[in-house]
C-alpha cells in the first residue's frame, strides 16, 4: 500500500490553492448596495410566508377518498389522524447502531437499505456492506378484501425511535389509522450483531384477504469482499434449517431452487459474513432461490450469487404476529456460537459427517486456542506440527509396509520373470510369496485411507476459518486468500493472472513424499508402468488447483509433507532396520500359515481359473 506522504511540491500546491480561494473569495464579496437589497428582499419573503401560514390553517374536514384501484394512491395512503385528513408520504431514513453494526431503515418499505459492519474491510479497505445501493429487498406481498394487491415495500412507514437503557427500539408503521397499522419493530441491542424484528399487525382483519396468500419475500445479491470472487464464490451459499434441525444448501455454482418444510433459519451466506432471518416458531414452508453470478474471474464482478426466498405466513385471528431475528455479521463460529438456542453456527460450512465433526470440535478450538498467545501464521505451523506427530503411528505403519515390499522385491522379480507369460499363475505365487512372508500389499492403503478424513477435514477447515482473515504471515498479506508474489498481463486457464508461492513449495514437498513413498511401491507392482504419471500429476494439480486458495491452506501443506519427510528419513535410518526385516521375513516363511476363510476363497477361485485355463487351450 503507498504510504501517504507531503512532499514540498504538495505543500506548495495547498498554499496556492488557499491563496486562490481567499482571493476569489474576496473579489466575489457583495457590495452594500447589494446587501441592502438582499435584506428588504427577505424581508419581503418572510411576510409573505406569515400571510400564507394563517390562510393555510387546517380546516376540519372528512377524509379524502382513494381510488381502490389506484396503487399509487393505496401506496401513499397514510396515517389518517382524526378529521384532518391524510398527511403526504415523507422519505427518510432511520439509523440503528451499536459499536459492531450500523443499520440505516428506509420509511418507504420499513426495511433495512444499508447493513455495514464497523469492525471490518475489504481487501481494498472498503467497509464491508452486505445491504448497500438497493442490493436487497424485504417485504410482504398481500391482497386486500376488495381483492387488490399490495406490496409493502411500496408502503410508506412512520418511525418511531425510543430507547430502553442502552437497548435502541424503532417501530416503522404503515397505518390505515391510528389503531389499523402494518408494524415492524427492530430492537437493537448494544455488542451484539443480532436485531430482534418483529412482523405485526393491527386492526387489519377487515382490511387484508383473509382467503388470500401472504408472502414475505427476502431477496439479496451477495457483495463481493474478497480479492478472487471465484474464490468467494466458492463459498458463497443460501444454507437452511429445516425439518427437524436438517442443515441444507442449494447450490454451489449452478442455479436452483428448492421448496422446504419447517424452516427455522435462512442464510444468505457471502463467504465470512452472512445475513440471517430466524424465527423461533420456524416458518411452515419456503420457496428458496439461488442464481450463480459469476462465470469467471474477474477483477470487476461485484456480484457474486443472487438469493430469494418466498414464506407463505398464516394470520392469527385474522392479524400477522411473528417474532423474528436480523443476523448481519461474521461467519464467526465464535460470534455465532453465542445464539446457541437459534443453531446460527450450524451454518458456518464445517463439512458433513465426520469430516464436520473433526472441524468443528478438534481443529477449530486447537486452532483459536493457539492463535490467542501466537501470531496466526505460526498457530499453523504448530498445529501442523501437533497433526503429524499424532498421525505419526501411521506413517510408521505406512513405511513398515513399503521396507518390507522393498526387501522382497528381488523374489517379486524372479516369480514376474518366471511366470512372465503366465499372468494367473504369477498372482498365485505372488499371493503365496505375501502370505508366507507376512507381508499384506493393503497395509500401505490403509494409513493412507486412514489420513484421508483428517486430510479433508483441513481442506474445508483453512478456507473458512474466520480467524484467519486478512491475517498476515512472511509475505502472505491474508492466509484466507492467495498469496500473490507475481502478478501476470495475462490470465492462464484453471490457474490465474498471479503466482503464489505457498503452493509451490507444497508442491515441491509433495513430489520429494512421493518419490520416498509411491516411487518405491511403482518398481515393485508389476502390471502398473503409468504410475509414474501420477508422481508428477499430484504435484501439478497442487500448483493449479490451489493458486488462488487460502495460503494458510497451502501452508499447512508445504509444512506437513516437510515433517512427514524427516519423520520418515528419521524412521529408515534410527528406527527400521532392512536387514532385520528381511530377516524377520525368512522366518516367517519358516513358519506353517494357516489361511483365513476369503484367502482360501481367493486361491480356490484363482485354481478353478486355472484349471480352466488348461482346459481351454486342450
Amino acid at each position: 500500500m503507498e504510504e501517504n506522504k507531503l512532499d514540498i511540491n504538495t505543500i506548495i500546491g495547498f498554499v496556492l490553492i488557499f491563496g486562490i480561494l481567499v482571493f476569489m473569495f474576496w473579489q466575489n464579496q457583495p457590495t452594500p448596495e447589494e446587501l441592502a437589497a438582499k435584506k428588504a428582499e427577505q424581508e419581503q419573503v418572510e411576510a409573505t410566508k406569515a400571510v400564507q401560514s394563517e390562510a393555510s390553517e387546517p380546516v376540519a374536514t372528512a377524509p379524502i377518498p382513494v381510488d381502490a384501484n389506484d396503487s399509487i394512491a393505496v401506496a401513499n395512503y397514510k396515517n389518517a389522524m382524526g378529521s384532518f385528513g391524510y398527511t403526504s408520504p415523507k422519505e427518510g431514513t432511520t439509523i440503528l447502531e451499536n459499536d459492531l453494526l450500523y443499520l440505516e431503515i428506509s420509511n418507504k418499505g420499513g426495511q433495512i437499505v444499508e447493513a455495514t459492519m464497523k469492525d471490518f474491510v475489504t481487501y481494498d479497505s472498503i467497509p464491508v456492506y452486505l445491504v448497500k445501493d438497493n442490493n436487497a429487498s424485504f417485504g410482504l406481498v398481500f391482497s386486500t378484501s376488495d381483492n387488490r394487491v399490495l406490496h409493502s415495500k411500496d408502503l410508506y412507514f412512520e418511525p418511531t425511535l425510543t430507547s430502553s437503557g442502552d437497548t435502541q427500539v424503532l417501530s416503522m408503521k404503515a397505518k390505515v389509522s391510528a389503531d389499523k397499522y402494518l408494524e415492524y419493530r427492530y430492537e437493537m441491542k448494544p455488542d451484539e450483531y443480532l436485531v430482534g424484528f418483529q412482523l405485526r399487525s393491527q386492526g387489519l382483519n377487515g382490511v387484508i384477504n383473509n382467503s388470500g396468500p401472504i408472502n414475505l419475500d427476502w431477496k439479496l445479491k451477495g457483495i463481493r469482499h474478497s480479492k478472487s470472487v471465484q474464490y468467494e464464490n466458492r463459498y458463497t451459499r443460501l444454507t437452511y434449517n429445516h425439518k427437524g434441525g436438517k442443515i441444507s444448501k442449494l447450490s454451489e455454482g449452478s442455479t436452483e431452487e428448492e421448496l422446504e418444510s419447517d424452516v427455522k433459519w435462512l442464510s444468505y451466506r457471502q463467504h465470512f459474513f452472512s445475513s440471517i432471518l430466524t424465527n423461533s416458531d420456524n416458518f411452515e414452508s419456503a420457496k428458496l432461490s439461488s442464481v450463480n453470478l459469476v462465470e469467471e474471474e474477474s477483477r470487476t464482478q461485484g456480484f457474486t450469487k443472487e438469493f430469494a426466498a418466498e414464506i407463505p405466513l398464516k394470520l392469527e385471528g385474522g392479524e400477522l404476529a411473528y417474532n423474528l431475528n436480523w443476523y448481519y455479521g461474521p461467519t464467526d463460529v465464535k460470534v455465532l456460537a453465542q445464539y446457541k438456542e437459534l443453531g446460527l453456527d450450524d451454518s458456518i460450512p464445517f463439512g458433513w459427517g465426520i469430516f464436520g465433526w473433526i472441524n468443528r470440535y478438534m481443529f477449530t478450538p486447537i486452532y483459536t486456542f493457539l492463535s490467542s498467545f501466537i501470531p496466526f501464521g505460526i498457530a499453523i505451523v504448530v498445529m501442523t506440527i501437533l497433526v503429524r506427530l499424532v498421525m505419526s503411528p501411521v506413517t510408521y505403519k505406512s513405511y513398515l509396509s513399503q521396507a518390507k515390499m522393498k526387501v522382497l522385491k528381488p523374489e517379486i522379480t524372479e516369480l514376474n520373470e518366471k511366470y512372465k507369460d503366465n499372468a494367473m499363475k504369477k498372482q498365485q505365487e505372488t499371493m503365496k510369496l505375501y502370505n508366507k512372508a507376512g507381508v499384506s500389499p493393503m497395509s500401505g492403503c490403509i494409513p493412507a485411507l486412514l489420513q484421508m478424513p483428517i486430510f479433508y477435514a483441513l481442506f474445508m477447515f483453512f478456507p473458512t476459518s474466520f480467524a484467519m482473515r486478512q491475517k498476515s504471515f512472511l509475505w502472505a498479506d491474508d492466509l484466507s486468500s492467495y498469496d500473490a508474489i507475481a502478478h501476470l498481463p495475462f490470465s492462464i486457464p484453471f490457474y490465474g493472472d498471479h503466482v503464489s508461492l505457498f503452493p509451490i513449495l507444497a508442491s515441491v514437498a509433495i513430489f520429494f513424499y512421493m518419490m520416498m513413498t509411491t516411487g518405491q511401491n511403482m518398481q515393485t507392482q508389476p502390471g502398473m508402468p503409468n504410475m509414474k504419471f501420477i508422481l508428477y500429476l499430484s504435484p501439478l494439480m497442487m500448483l493449479f488447483f490451489f493458486n488462488n486458495y487460502a495460503s494458510g491452506l497451502s501452508l499447512y501443506y508445504f509444512v506437513s509433507n516437510l515433517i512427514t519427510i524427516f519423520i520418515m528419513l528419521a524412521i529408515k535410518n534410527f528406527i527400521l532396520d532392512e536387514d532385520k526385516i528381511h530377516a524377520q521375513i525368512q522366518e516367517n516363511k519358516k513358519k506353517p500359515k494357516k489361511e483365513n476363510k476369503f484367502q482360501r476363497k481367493m486361491r480356490e477361485m484363482m485354481e478353478q481359473a486355472e484349471e480352466q485355463k488348461k482346459l481351454g487351450k486342450k
